[in-house]
């Protein structure tokens, strides 16, 4: 369990520095903020003029997307949603996504909504980026390709149960969606909160220096020796005569990938990692370019095929996501600088218990509307805004602390760059 934790962290390192360099790409080229403003503004305006009442039929109106209840309110929250998890990704150096849709849920948008509106968010943040390139030469063709046709298969999959859950019962989808969360949630949550109070008593330790293991796990031993074809060989540079590996067992961790992204709307990087390198022995430098990769084509497929063409995207709240956690990205990565790594930890704990204790709260109150347990309506929702406000708290107070940590240490984040720019003009001149 503690090994999946650190393959876990480092997946969600590794897909944080892929969403920082896709944000200043973003961020520093006037041309695609010009594009993403044209984009936005259609979209951004009605919804800001605060007619959520009278909004017309097109995207973003609450007559185009019935399922979920639209209002000035829920839009703003999107903002702040991307917000905080820009600075979790800034700040902390691990994907904030965790925290997106138990977020959006939180603000009365139906779980499926929120699942599609999430994918979608992904998918838009990484077709406007152009550093994947950089990253895409890390890709093996034979890994990728046999990994995407597993994906495809998840993706779809996914869809399809998430589709019918809610089509079933809108009650039960969002039940499911929180379930699993708690579950995921939990586990991450109770293990950063480990490795915080670990690393206190160890001032030496750093969660940053884990790259994977050196060695083949006795799962990987067995299965690279299982010859069920096609055989792919990968990973030549780094092992004489490389390493072999079933495409098969490659296209079953891509279907599990796939579908567990179209359940809960997340990239799926926090599978990848230890599926490919704990589980068939991947080195971690051939598994980042894949799991890009695969994060591109399955948030797209995803969103697109599975949700946006059924009306399950939300893009009013995907263009506040997406403006959001561009501003919070920023933000939290220069903060990183004036801010003392453990205290990073503490809150990064403290932000994913928070949406543990979201979703737990908000499951007695489904489970009472579905009949399982006998619980008066407006003891359910008492108890599931005790969850929001708790969830809400406590991010807050983390993105509060972030930006007033980032204000009091202006100036010496200026001294800082004069000082990098003087010995700059000093080394050029020399």
């Amino acid at each position: 369990m503690r090994k999946y934790y650190e393959a876990l962290m480092y997946a969600s390192r590794a897909h944080a520095r892929w969403e920082i360099e896709t944000s200043l790409s973003i961020i520093k080229n006037r041309k695609k903020m010009l594009i993403l403003l044209l984009l936005a503004l259609p979209i951004l305006i009605p919804a800001m003029a605060h007619a959520a009442s009278a909004l017309p039929g097109f995207i973003g109106g609450k007559s185009a997307y019935g399922p979920s209840f639209f209002s000035p309110v829920t839009f703003y929250g999107s903002i702040a949603v991307g917000v905080i998890a820009g600075l979790i990704t800034g700040c902390i150096g691990a994907g904030g996504g965790f925290v997106i849709t138990p977020a959006l849920m939180s603000l009365g948008v139906k779980g499926i909504l929120a699942v599609g509106t999430d994918m979608f968010h992904i998918f838009a943040k990484a077709i406007m980026g152009t550093t994947i390139h950089k990253k895409l030469g890390n890709v093996h063709v034979g890994l990728a390709i046999a990994f995407l046709v597993g994906s495809g298969l998840g993706v779809t999959g996914g869809g399809v149960i998430n589709r019918a859950l809610f089509n079933y019962n809108p009650v039960l989808s969002d039940f499911v969606i929180s379930a699993i969360y708690v579950v995921m949630l939990g586990f991450l949550g109770i293990y950063a909160m480990a490795d915080y109070l670990k690393s206190r008593k160890d001032a030496h330790a750093s969660g940053d220096a884990h790259g994977g293991p050196s060695d083949l796990t006795a799962l990987a031993v067995k299965l690279q020796s299982v010859n069920l074809p096609p055989m792919i060989t990968f990973d030549e540079e780094i092992t004489p005569d490389g390493r072999k590996i079933s495409g098969v067992f490659v296209a079953v961790c891509g279907t599990v990938v796939g579908f567990t992204a179209a359940i809960l709307g997340v990239g799926g990087g926090f599978l990848t990692f230890p599926m490919f390198v704990y589980g068939l022995g991947v080195s971690s430098f051939t598994t980042v370019g894949t799991d890009i990769l695969q994060i591109i084509f399955t948030a797209g497929y995803g969103s697109i095929s599975q949700y946006a063409v059924y009306g399950y995207v939300f893009y009013t709240l995907a263009m506040g996501m997406l403006i959001g956690s561009l501003a919070g990205i920023q933000l939290g990565a220069i903060t990183t600088k004036v801010v003392p790594g453990i205290q990073i930890r503490a809150f990064y704990a403290l932000a994913i218990l928070a949406g543990f204790t979201n979703r737990l709260f908000a499951l007695p109150e489904k489970m009472g509307q579905m009949g399982y347990i006998q619980l008066a309506p407006a003891t359910g929702k008492i108890i599931a805004n005790i969850g929001v406000v708790i969830f809400f708290a406590l991010v807050s107070f983390f993105a509060l602390w972030i930006i007033i940590t980032f204000i009091r240490n202006v100036p010496r984040l200026r001294a800082e760059s004069a000082e990098q720019q003087l010995y700059s003009k000093g080394g050029v001149t020399q």
